[in-house]
């Protein structure tokens, strides 16, 4: 149980960007194995500042056909699996207490030929994502990211792919078109600079990556603060509470909990 706090801004370590950027530039590509390795670096931090907006409570590794986690509440960095309303799909970090609340997942083109051939068939597939989540579980959070060498992605592709992906983000209300996501990231990061590429997108866009975990923490906040489990502090919390003199709340117990009118 855990209340809520501040969801840190999503960074990643200038040493995980330089490993791999060695390998990058070896080819100017990375293999598909490679790519989906390379993604686990966003995976691991999103899951981190999720646990941490949580009230610090654990981060898990779940096992890949399990429906529930293996502790009720702690956030699991993938593969997450997800029976949706379209098709069971894996998602890279999820947190599921009482069904799935929030669920993400990255998504790398990691070549020139690679982001001119599946940019199009990317965008569908996040839609398809989004929608097979939010038809069974309408008030869940959807977060992507889509990470790109900033070298393979100029021209017209970069406007037209940018407009896609705006169009995919900003889902406000568990009403709202089941396709969009709540936070959606687009990532340029420089190979030879092993460096987060901020010239794009541009500055005032909401798929910038310092944006993603206010996008995140905005969209809960709205539709789980004060409901359990975020209705008494965990046990970090309470620590810390102790330590510092504090008051541990504890909630009220309605009638219906303690069992009134039977």
């Amino acid at each position: 149980m855990a209340l809520l706090e501040e969801m840190p801004t999503i960074k990643v370590d200038p040493a995980d960007l330089r490993a791999w950027a060695k390998k990058w530039l070896v080819n100017q590509a990375f293999n598909k194995k490679e790519g989906m390795d390379f993604g686990e670096i966003f995976d691991k931090q999103v899951g981190s500042a999720l646990a941490k907006m949580l009230g610090g409570i654990d981060v898990i590794a779940p096992k890949p056909k399990d429906l529930l986690p293996s502790e009720k509440d702690a956030v699991e960095v993938g593969p997450v699996r997800v029976i949706g309303g379209i098709r069971p799909q894996n998602y890279d970090v999820g947190y599921r207490p009482d069904g799935v609340r929030f669920v993400f997942d990255s998504k790398t083109l990691n070549d020139t030929k690679s982001v001119a051939k599946n940019f199009q068939n990317m965008v569908n597939d996040l839609g398809t994502e989004a929608t097979t989540v939010h038809m069974r579980f309408p008030y869940a959070v959807v977060g992507f990211m889509v990470v790109i060498p900033s070298p393979c992605f100029t021209g017209g592709i970069r406007s037209r792919f940018t407009r896609m992906l705006d169009r995919l983000v900003g889902r406000a209300s568990p009403v709202d078109a089941a396709h969009k996501a709540e936070a959606v990231s687009l990532v340029l990061w420089d190979p030879k600079k092993a460096k987060i590429d901020l010239d794009w997108p541009e500055s005032k866009s909401q798929l910038r990556i310092e944006r993603f975990s206010e996008q995140v923490q905005r969209h809960y906040y709205e539709r789980y603060d004060g409901m359990p489990p975020h209705d008494r502090p965990s046990k970090s919390q309470k620590t810390a509470m102790e330590a510092a003199g504090e008051e541990i709340p504890e909630p009220e117990e309605s009638e219906e909990e303690n069992g009134a009118g039977d």
